[in-house]
Parts: structure tokens; C-alpha cells; sequence
């Protein structure tokens, strides 16, 4: 199996909901209304064999419309094929439904992304913190956050 045979198939599958593909230096990204991101995973996991998430990580777009994309990195084990898939997120709404019910080592990836980042996974098992202290405020990876922390006097340099 190509990569592009897993695009045709997804988007024979999803065609409404397959916003872009992009393949660049051999990787192949799609991008999935966020809506339908459990259902696709499923179908990728189910029908087309890509059985391991590798990652799941957001980049954030200040100024942007949407705000976030939420990235999940996959791979087929028999096939040896890596495979992105991404979904828009407003920052109005930075939610997204869990995967963990697609791949269970989703729970960690997805509170990782939370914590850091700020994206609800809507049914997540476990939305606890993972890096960051129980009572920390804000999520540090975000362009808009304070570069010194909250809690932080502002540097100054060595002194001489």
C-alpha cells in the first residue's frame, strides 16, 4: 500500500470531511474536520492498518484562524508507512474528542497536550496534569504565554 492509496481511501470514505492533503519530502499529511477525528482514526486503525500512534502534539497559530492544529503522528507496523493527520481547532472551542478509545496510549499524549497546550479532549479518561504542578496556571507552550511564567521576576543577566 502507497501513501496515497491510504488518501484515496480516506477521502473515498470522508470525502466531506477531508480538508487538505499535503505531501511533502515523501510524508503525507491530511488535515479532518476535527468532528469526524475519532471516526477517521478508527477507520485508519481498522481498515488501513495503522496500528501505533506514535505522538500527538498541537501548534499553535496566534493570530490565526483556527488558533490550533492538533497533529497526530501514526504508523502501520506491516507496512512500515507513517502517516499525519491533522485537525483545526478554534480557540473560542479548543476542544477535540479523545482518541484513547482508538489507541490507549492516546490518555498520556492527550493530557500532555492539554497541559501544555490547552486542548480539552472531550471524554478523556483522565484529564489530569501530566508535566506541570496540579495548581499551575495557564498552559506554558502556548505563543501567548508570559516567556518569563507567572510566578518569575524578570531576567536580568548575569551580574559582574
Amino acid at each position: 500500500m502507497t501513501l496515497q492509496a491510504v488518501v484515496d481511501k480516506l477521502k473515498a470514505k470522508f470525502a466531506s470531511s477531508v480538508l487538505d492533503e499535503r505531501e511533502f519530502r515523501g510524508e503525507m499529511t491530511v488535515t479532518v474536520t476535527k468532528e469526524e477525528i475519532v471516526a477517521v482514526c478508527t477507520f485508519l486503525r481498522d481498515e488501513l492498518g495503522f496500528n501505533f500512534l506514535t505522538d500527538i502534539c498541537a501548534v499553535d497559530s496566534l493570530g490565526e484562524s483556527p488558533r490550533f492544529m492538533v497533529v497526530y503522528q501514526l504508523y502501520n507496523i506491516g507496512e512500515h508507512l507513517r502517516f499525519r493527520v491533522k485537525a483545526p481547532v478554534e480557540e473560542a472551542d479548543a476542544t477535540i474528542d479523545t482518541v484513547s478509545c482508538v489507541w490507549t496510549t492516546a490518555n498520556w499524549l492527550e493530557r500532555e497536550c492539554w497541559d501544555l497546550m490547552g486542548i480539552t479532549f472531550n471524554n478523556h479518561p483522565d484529564p489530569r496534569r501530566i508535566l506541570m504542578p496540579a495548581d499551575w496556571e495557564g498552559h506554558p507552550l502556548r505563543k501567548d504565554y508570559p516567556v518569563q511564567g507567572p510566578d518569575r521576576e524578570p531576567y536580568q543577566g548575569r551580574v559582574r
